[in-house]
């Protein structure tokens, strides 16, 4: 899809997934386009792999934080692969949510959520006009997802939040910062 199409949307969503296979399979021009849509000043919200793809993926990427490569959530470091995690977020709240092999946003972005080491879990800065949401944990996880393992915050409080802060990204609404 060329920018002038994507321009005429106001958010594009990138998902979870195997963020290294997401960005080799992304070609040259359709990563232009994404980001040559988000400059312009279409919203980019990226969950988890959609997080690491807006920065640096070895050679590839959006490059919406340029330059900026993102690591993985301290807890990846120790061996844990999924787990929920406590998000403390600017405006006073804790969330228990769905974390999977994320990434921490440390060095870009006004600070929105916190790991319990205190790393960016959930970030937003710009991207030329474009506003730029990443978010490291799943939110929007079903409780499917949670099998196995004991949350202390109900799925639908967490999939609420993750609704609120699209609706943010979508609509331009103001988001609680550090």
């Amino acid at each position: 899809m060329p920018p002038s199409a994507l321009r005429k949307y106001r958010l594009i969503i990138v998902p979870g997934g195997d963020f290294v296979a997401m960005a080799k399979n992304m070609s040259g021009p359709t990563a232009a386009s994404i980001r040559s849509a988000v400059r312009y000043g279409v919203s980019y919200f990226g969950i988890c792999a959609g997080g690491f793809l807006a920065g640096r993926v070895y050679d590839d990427g959006l490059e919406l934080a340029p330059g900026t490569k993102f690591g993985f959530y301290s807890a990846a470091t120790r061996g844990i692969r999924r787990a929920p995690v406590r998000i403390a977020t600017a405006d006073g709240h804790t969330l228990e949510q769905y974390w999977e092999d994320g990434p921490q946003f440390t060095g870009w972005g006004a600070v929105i959520g916190k790991y319990p080491d205190g790393a960016p879990a959930i970030v937003e800065g710009r991207a030329g006009r474009g506003r730029v949401i990443l978010i490291g944990v799943h939110a929007e996880a079903p409780e499917s997802w949670r099998k196995g393992m004991r949350f202390a915050t109900p799925v639908q409080a967490d999939n609420d939040y993750a609704a609120g802060l699209i609706r943010a990204a979508l609509n331009g609404q103001p988001i609680a910062h550090y």
